[in-house]
């Protein structure tokens, strides 16, 4: 569980320098640009990502000192404060509330990468650091996506989050996932993705479920890079933005309705 948190943190101070560093480069048209985040604009996409860094480092913060989260209020404080900024406020106070909250992953001990467990306040346990750091870099991954794209329409994922990023998508596939689009209809998905190659089954029926083996006699077979599987679970997945090498083949399911199935946020 250590190496999980290792490699976590790892993957966000990778993250950071790099989103760090395209900012750096930003102009402040560049800043109200429409992002890949539905009505947001890329100092927005910023300005969330940097409350929500502020956040994070509170709840880990009372996590090692045992007070516990923050509360609803101090949420909607941070939340104002940055909605108030100016496009290259956010963005400066972006890589500042960012470095902080990565820095302090990197300063924790061996011991509490493996023994502290942090209380997010939507999930049924406290859980471990390498949960807890491996859901902010599915968030922060996904929305360096949605700035590089507002420059870049065939933008990927950061391949050194892909593989991370994978070993968790099962934990929040039934809140992505709506199956109730298909009306009722029972569908089961042999998934093969490569760069990195990995085999599992996707149910679609009351829920959406991943499922570590492929069906057998699957009703469609969907084979995609990795990074692009990911972005369809979160809604990142327009025709413009989907490469050559994805294929759905089966009747019974066509890609547009798969699309249907995550519609995102």
């Amino acid at each position: 569980m250590t190496e999980r948190a290792d490699r976590t943190i790892d993957a966000l101070r990778s993250g950071h320098d790099y989103l760090t560093a395209v900012v750096h480069g930003l102009a402040t048209a560049d800043l109200r640009r429409p992002s890949g985040a539905a009505d947001w604009d890329v100092s927005q996409v910023l300005s969330h990502l940097g409350s929500g860094a502020e956040i994070g480092l509170a709840t880990l913060e009372g996590a090692l000192g045992g007070t516990g989260a923050p509360g609803a209020d101090f949420n909607k404080s941070v939340w104002a404060r940055w909605d108030a900024m100016s496009p290259v406020e956010r963005a400066e106070a972006f890589v500042t509330a960012d470095e902080a909250l990565v820095s302090r992953y990197e300063g924790l001990d061996a011991q509490a990468r493996k023994d502290l467990r942090v209380d997010l306040g939507f999930l049924p346990v406290p859980v471990d650091v390498a949960t807890v750091a491996g859901l902010r870099l599915g968030e922060f991954t996904h929305h360096t996506w949605d700035v590089e794209v507002a420059f870049d329409h065939a933008a990927t994922l950061a391949p050194v989050a892909v593989e991370l990023l994978l070993d968790q998508a099962g934990m929040l596939i039934g809140f992505l996932g709506k199956a109730d689009v298909l009306g009722g209809r029972a569908v089961r998905i042999a998934v093969r993705t490569h760069e990195p190659e990995r085999s599992f089954g996707l149910v679609v029926h009351d829920t959406v479920q991943l499922a570590d083996e492929v069906p057998s006699g699957p009703d469609a077979v969907l084979r995609a890079p990795a990074e692009w599987w990911l972005r369809l679970t979160t809604g990142r997945h327009a025709p413009a933005h989907t490469p050559a090498g994805v294929a759905l083949d089966g009747d019974s399911l066509s890609l547009d309705e798969l699309r249907g199935v995550f519609p995102g946020f």
